[in-house]
């Protein structure tokens, strides 16, 4: 995954533990993940994941369990997922993964985002081929952990890299190959951390500092939407 993917990591934890709507989105992918494959996530690798990713931002248990009864409940809110591409300040690429219940409104959003820093929004498909979709799946390395013998296992279930940072696992996979791997861990009694659709860019770019800090001034702020999910840029 390299530095790009690093610092993707960093940048994002930063921004999403300042985050106050973080819950919101949680419960959104959560919602989402439901409606698409199913209540159990035993049986829905995606939801699955989504119960993951907001246990490890200590979202309560009564909180994931109201969001999966909301998908399918009375009062299920009809969420629609969309994708928007842009370029950003200094021609950065971005895009932007979103849950939302009025569409009207999300465009609107961010739009006004990206021509308040200058940027623009361009036609969905457009950057497609300047990212890979992948599926990155994140846990502990423990004492017993052989990770040659850990890749071994996991390539018949699409495992393509596996790093190790610190003390902790990178798992990567082709996105076609999430449920199988999801499943393949499961079965070898890895407990999962994060897991999810990350989108890599194929050629990332260096930018200096004082351009960063514009970049970064507009994604805290595309970030801060509650409708949009997640923002992937092509920053090295």
């Amino acid at each position: 995954m390299g530095r790009a993917f690093e610092y993707r990591r960093a940048a994002k934890e930063k921004r999403w533990d300042k985050m106050s709507k973080i819950f919101p989105k949680l419960s959104k992918a959560i919602q989402v993940a439901a409606k698409a494959g199913g209540p159990d996530p035993e049986t829905n690798s995606a939801l699955r994941s989504a119960i993951q990713n907001a246990k490890a931002q200590n979202m309560p248990k009564d909180n994931v369990e109201r969001a999966i009864k909301r998908a399918s409940g009375k009062d299920a809110v009809d969420l629609t997922e969309v994708l928007y591409e842009g370029k950003g300040p200094h021609g950065v690429l971005i895009v932007i993964e979103c849950a939302t219940d009025n569409t009207t409104r999300t465009i609107a959003n961010v739009k006004s985002y990206f021509n308040k820093a200058g940027g623009s929004l361009v036609p969905t498909g457009s950057l497609e081929y300047m990212f890979n979709r992948k599926a990155v799946f994140e846990f502990d390395k423990t004492e017993e952990m052989d990770l040659e013998e850990l890749e071994l296992e996991c390539i018949d279930a699409g495992l393509e890299e596996i790093e190790l940072m610190e003390d902790t696992v990178f798992a990567t996979a082709d996105y076609k190959s999430f449920g199988q791997l999801s499943n393949k861990l499961d079965d070898l009694k890895i407990e999962v951390k994060k897991s999810g659709l990350q989108r890599i860019p194929t050629t990332p770019v260096e930018f200096d500092e004082e351009k960063l800090v514009d970049i970064e001034k507009m994604l805290d702020k595309i970030e801060d939407d509650e409708d949009i999910q997640n923002v992937y840029t092509n920053i090295a």
